[in-house]
């Protein structure tokens, strides 16, 4: 055991995804604090648009600003014609600007097999670092979730698991139109299973686990709702579609000032507690409350997501006395 920080991991607490057929919402998007953005050649393209935009894709990433925010595209899936030109395409001619590449309508490991087989091949081919651009993947309907398990493990590529709500509430044939709300009549979270599916194969992969969208882009109230739900849980961040949203994400799945400067006062205090300055002890009092081991472990969580975001510390730990 050490009091090692865990390995910084990129945030993701708000996701904007962004019409790659749109050069103007391409330029706009670069001004926006998300920690992600997604330049989408799937459902936020049309048919007759989704070649034109590969280009406009590659433009906004050679030629944009995009600062060190997380820099992904959505390709098509598998089961359309479109996916093997989108990867060749982005990839050839932006992968160096290119972070990962967003799989939808993931439905089982081979698919995500399949794609990190035709990266491998793109960047030997054009000298790019071999297995540097990440996958992932978005998990949209009935087979996908029943096999989560599988494709968390498919690939060393895979950063992060995805709950695609829209196409799974239509997979299931869930009866309620409106995306991101709990459906009427029922008296539960009618996502906690599907949630908790997502975030647990991710967790037992080393994968962040990010919600969906709420398509009602006007209701922060609504939004706030929902983000805090999956938040809660310990999702790691979730889909905007709408600047307004951006903020709201980035403040809900960040810990608070406060979480965030107790978790580094337990760091401290059990580091302290457990060396042979502290008296070698394995539990020790911080204030009125008990830490231990469980409790390191439950501050590294907290701890990293606040450094994630840019949080800084109020408050220094002073051993105590004798």
């Amino acid at each position: 055991m050490t009091d090692a920080a865990p390995p910084v991991v990129r945030p993701r607490r708000s996701c904007l995804a962004v019409p790659g057929s749109n050069p103007r919402f391409l330029e706009k998007a670069q001004r926006l604090p998300a920690d992600m953005v997604f330049l989408d050649l799937e459902d936020a393209c049309a048919p007759a648009a989704k070649e034109g935009a590969r280009a406009l894709v590659v433009k906004a990433l050679n030629e944009g600003d995009w600062g060190d925010r997380v820099r992904a595209v959505r390709v098509n899936d598998w089961t359309t014609h479109w996916t093997y030109r989108d990867v060749i395409t982005v990839v050839e001619g932006a992968g160096d600007r290119l972070d990962c590449l967003l799989l939808p309508k993931t439905q089982d490991a081979q698919q995500v097999v399949a794609l990190d087989l035709l990266l491998t091949q793109i960047e030997r081919a054009t000298g790019l670092p071999v297995g540097r651009i990440g996958i992932e993947a978005q998990l949209e309907n009935a087979r996908g979730l029943l096999n989560v398990e599988e494709i968390a493990a498919a690939s060393p590529r895979l950063q992060t698991l995805v709950f695609g709500p829209a196409d799974l509430m239509a997979s299931i044939r869930m009866r309620t139109l409106a995306v991101g709300e709990q459906p009427p009549g029922y008296p539960a979270d009618a996502y906690h299973h599907i949630l908790m599916s997502i975030l647990l194969a991710a967790r037992a992969h080393g994968l962040q686990a990010i919600d969906g969208p709420y398509l009602q882009i006007r209701d922060a109230d609504g939004f706030r709702a929902a983000a805090g739900r999956s938040a809660a849980l310990g999702f790691d961040g979730k889909w905007v579609l709408h600047p307004d949203q951006i903020e709201l994400a980035n403040e809900i799945y960040a810990p608070s000032q406060e979480d965030y400067d107790h978790a580094e006062l337990i760091l401290d205090a059990y580091a302290h507690a457990t060396s042979a300055a502290g008296g070698a002890r394995g539990a020790v009092m911080l204030g009125e409350e008990m830490i231990d081991e469980a409790s390191r472990k439950m501050a590294l969580v907290v701890a990293g997501q606040g450094r994630a975001a840019g949080l800084r510390r109020t408050s220094v730990f002073t051993p105590p006395e004798g």
